[in-house]
């Protein structure tokens, strides 16, 4: 079972640290409960169809503001008030008259539905920070809405290993870790996987502290990711790049095989593909357990760890994007990022900008091929490893960078 930060909120004005964490059990619902769940999914689904429908029927409708015909559209169509989330959330009245079963169905989780809507669709319309738009929100088809939450829950509905869901009943939890102290219950989501249902606790708890009292920003290692080795530090260690997906290639390839060779909506393919769904889980799984454990490692020698703030995404679009993906550089960053902040230590990006060509004992630049594995200056006669040598640079920019932070908070006033 799998664990992780979300978000970790400092409160300079109490001089606190507010923790968002989250944890994830298993659950164990009777027939008739995994019934019920599958139901709600079901008609979550078709509720955020006809709302994301709502949206983009206005969007074709209103797209030109010229009360005249354009090229968008052929024809004058009356001007309509743009569908938000709160106006969604008020027909959902309306909607359980006319559809009683919806009643079935805890309010609040309802009323999740156009939020979820909102997000998918104004993120479509405003695009990325550079002003690039992602791809049209998708209609969901059947057995691709698979969580639902609960925004509000009261601490006495988790006891021992039962949870009680609203609308649900009591469902028994498979509690292989217990909550920390001090920690409350905010939301909860119940998630079907291919192995199950899931239910993840939000946990908040506003009395951590804002840094690690003996924290020393001197003790700080570097490290710079790779393909060949997941990582090399600063200090000369490295940890072998793992390559979970490449390992796991050949029986996805053959569950896939199996799945694309069954008739399309036969029970021989359901269950086919719930074991492709399984083993990828699987991949996936193993791969986020190697990267907690490695960035705990890293955070229990070290209180400051620096890393490059590398462009993933433009990195995952070229022809080693299988690799990079395997690797999930990103998912580690942010793991490693979380635990620091909930740890009261620090993880500190720097600019990746010729930290492999730079020489890291004279600062002369030595331009080199990436086949090219070794670092050799002219200059200074030094001789590594090409990873050893970008770590360390990534250590002293670390180092400056947390100093100049230093220095800008204590002229803060």
């Amino acid at each position: 079972m799998s664990w992780c930060i979300l978000k970790n909120n400092t409160d300079s004005d109490k001089g606190g640290n507010s923790v968002r964490i989250s944890y994830q059990y298993r659950l164990k619902p009777t027939k008739a409960q995994s019934a019920f769940i599958d139901n709600t999914l079901d008609m979550l689904r078709c509720q955020y169809n006809y709302q994301l429908g709502q949206r983009f029927r206005w969007y074709e409708q209103n797209r030109c503001p010229i009360d005249r015909c354009s090229l968008y559209v052929c024809y004058l169509p009356e001007l309509s008030e743009k569908p938000n989330r709160f106006s969604q959330q008020a027909s959902l009245t309306q909607l359980k008259k006319d559809r009683p079963w919806y009643k079935e169905i805890h309010s609040q989780v309802l009323q999740e539905v156009p939020k979820r809507v909102e997000i998918a669709f104004d993120k479509w319309l405003a695009g990325d920070s550079n002003g690039k738009k992602s791809g049209r929100p998708r209609f969901k088809a059947i057995g691709q809405y698979k969580t639902f939450t609960y925004p509000q829950f009261k601490q006495h509905h988790f006891s021992g290993n039962k949870i009680t869901l609203s609308k649900i009943g009591e469902v028994k939890v498979i509690v292989h870790r217990q909550i920390p102290e001090g920690f409350e219950i905010k939301t909860v989501s119940i998630t079907k996987k291919s192995n199950g249902y899931y239910v993840t606790l939000s946990l908040d708890d506003k009395t951590a502290p804002t840094i690690k009292p003996d924290f020393n920003p001197d003790n700080i290692v570097g490290i710079d990711v790779g393909l060949i080795d997941f990582y090399v530090a600063s200090d000369n260690t490295k940890i072998v790049a793992p390559k979970f997906l490449r390992k796991a290639e050949r029986k996805l390839k053959s569950l896939q095989r199996k799945v694309s060779r069954k008739k399309k909506g036969s029970n021989r393919r359901k269950k086919d593909i719930t074991k492709l769904g399984k083993q990828h889980k699987k991949v996936a799984d193993t791969r986020k357990d190697f990267h907690f454990k490695t960035a705990n490692n890293l955070l229990k020698t070290y209180d400051v760890v620096a890393v490059e703030k590398l462009n993933i995404k433009g990195m995952t679009k070229t022809w080693l994007s299988k690799s990079v993906n395997d690797a999930g550089w990103g998912q580690f960053i942010t793991i490693l990022t979380n635990k620091a902040e909930n740890a009261g230590l620090k993880v500190i990006a720097v600019n990746p900008n010729g930290t492999s060509q730079e020489c890291s004992n004279c600062g002369h630049k030595v331009k080199k091929p990436l086949s090219q594995r070794m670092h050799n200056c002219p200059v200074c006669r030094i001789s590594l490893c090409r990873d050893l040598n970008a770590s360390i640079n990534i250590k002293n920019r670390g180092a400056h960078g947390l100093k100049a932070q230093e220095m800008s908070s204590l002229k803060s006033p």
